[in-house]
């Protein structure tokens, strides 16, 4: 594993352990060469996912990406590390799972969407805004309505 600070490729693995609920291994490493320490996750990969975008343009998946959303979405919510990652890792397990190797963005957001609802309203809502691509505010109030329960009016 190449060394990100000195770019030397002989770096040392000096601890490994289980991580997202046995899905993943951390490995600490130590690089000889300047001293630098870091830490790489190694992850089973079933096959090699293609998001297909909205405009038919093609791209590998990034775990890297979508996980930069999620924290986008859930920044500053109660919301435990541990619990982002197994819900990050229970989400590319679902798109691997699909038996499809292209996959629709559409596909991907809705799936994480779905899996916000479940946990975080607020998340919900702020990766929701980027997603549908809210231009107003009207936009927001009218998806915020539907998620209100319907009360019957007062008599």
């Amino acid at each position: 594993m190449r060394c990100p600070f000195c770019g030397n490729v002989d770096t040392q693995v000096k601890d490994s352990r289980p991580a997202e609920d046995h899905v993943a291994i951390r490995r600490r490493r130590y690089c000889p060469e300047c001293g630098g320490r870091f830490t790489t996750y190694e992850r089973v990969q079933l096959r090699d996912l293609v998001v297909i975008k909205s405009n038919g343009r093609r791209e590998d998946f990034d775990r890297d990406k979508l996980e930069r959303s999620i924290r986008i979405a859930l920044q500053k919510r109660p919301i435990e590390p541990e619990r982002m990652e197994k819900m990050i890792s229970g989400i590319v397990r679902r798109l691997e799972s699909l038996g499809e190797q292209d996959i629709p963005s559409r596909t991907i957001g809705e799936i994480v969407m779905e899996t916000l609802a479940r946990i975080d309203t607020v998340a919900y809502v702020r990766f929701a805004s980027v997603y549908k691509n809210f231009q107003a505010a009207d936009d927001f109030d009218r998806f915020v309505s539907e998620l209100r329960p319907e009360t019957p009016p007062e008599t």
